[in-house]
């Protein structure tokens, strides 16, 4: 049976034509009513997903370190912003923020940037002392360190295939029958407006993605890092180096699902161009750090170290877990390859911790 949002988005394009992929992640998303991240809590063993901070402490423990790095190598001001984009169930920052009493002097100011009701009950019940924003442009001046994990990749994307004749965009249509959705092709394009820089290498029937929304956050981030100070950490799935492919996905219940059969039922994401993220950023007078495997940038924070010590009070039980959580964060064959690190940086900071030099 068709949900509300599938009858929504039907409606939606009988009376306006095809939807961009950009348009239809939007929709399944964030649409107000019936939107996937508006009207539930996706994470953890009876959500759709998990994500790192709610696979192992020590994860938030080592961003709270990197952060109280940051702070000092940018003068330790008193009163830091602390700014987390897609907050989730609001895990990574408590985790941050009892780390972060190791230096008492900081005084943080954590803000939240979230835009679902549902999700932010959850965090207000963890969070003490936020404050919650539905942008960064909401977030007042001054120097700030900025968290982005797993938040880009749901930013909708465009896709383009390279035809015979030429580029067109790629779209969502209303199916044959008139109760579901497919793929359609819009008309050949002028040019190849919104084309990402990988197109240059495409061969014909080859696709393309392009995350608008993500590059100008990023650049709107940079902006803010390079007036006010500060340092921007943004952790996603993804290849280093953008190319040529379709990586659209939609999970639910810890599977992957068709990304056109159950909108706002689904989580929707699609892998993150480092790439274009640290060209916007540079572009923007920012330094840019890595992208390195999740797994160098928490070995090179003590991530190995600190399972360590939690090891040694807990139980066997409580131990296997440690082993368990730090293994799939780390494995080649788990987060541990796929996961990068990028660090976007004020150019009068030093390189941050995990970075090399």
């Amino acid at each position: 049976m068709p949900g509300p949002l599938k009858d929504k988005l039907i409606r939606r394009i009988r009376e306006a034509g095809p939807l961009t992929v950009a348009d239809y992640m939007r929709a399944a998303l964030t649409d107000p009513d019936h939107g996937y991240y508006t009207t539930r809590d996706p994470i953890g063993a009876a959500g759709d997903f998990v994500t790192a901070p709610e696979i192992s402490q020590v994860f938030g423990e080592m961003i709270g370190l990197w952060i109280a790095d940051c702070w000092d190598a940018m003068g330790r001001p008193r009163h830091l912003k602390i700014v987390e984009a897609g907050p989730g169930r609001g895990t990574l920052m408590a985790d941050v923020l009892r780390t972060l009493k190791v230096a008492p002097a900081m005084l943080p100011d954590p803000w939240l940037i979230e835009t679902s009701p549902a999700l932010r009950a959850l965090q207000r019940q963890r969070i003490d002392g936020g404050t919650w924003a539905a942008g960064l442009d909401e977030v007042p001046p001054g120097p700030a360190v900025i968290l982005a994990n797993e938040f880009l990749d749901a930013m909708p994307i465009r896709q383009f295939l390279r035809a015979e004749e030429g580029w067109r965009e790629r779209l969502v249509d209303v199916d044959a029958d008139g109760s579901g959705f497919a793929w359609r092709l819009g008309p050949a394009l002028d040019g190849g407006p919104g084309l990402p820089a990988t197109a240059d290498d495409a061969v014909p029937g080859s696709i393309v993605e392009a995350a608008p929304e993500a590059v100008a956050f990023v650049e709107q981030l940079s902006r803010r890092l390079v007036r006010d100070g500060g340092a921007a950490l943004l952790v996603d799935y993804g290849a280093t180096s953008g190319g040529p492919g379709d990586s659209l996905q939609a999970v639910s219940r810890h599977a992957y699902a068709d990304p056109l059969d159950s909108p706002g039922e689904a989580d929707l994401t699609a892998h993150v161009d480092f790439a274009a993220l640290a060209r916007a950023a540079r572009d923007a007078g920012a330094a840019v750090y890595g992208p390195v495997p999740q797994a160098a940038f928490l070995e090179a924070l003590g991530a190995f170290e600190r399972a360590a010590v939690l090891k040694r009070s807990a139980t066997p039980a409580q131990a296997r877990d440690i082993d368990l959580g730090i293994h799939r964060l780390t494995a080649p064959d788990q987060m541990g390859s796929l996961f990068k690190a990028m660090a976007v940086a004020d150019p009068a900071m030093p390189p941050p911790a995990g970075f090399g030099a």
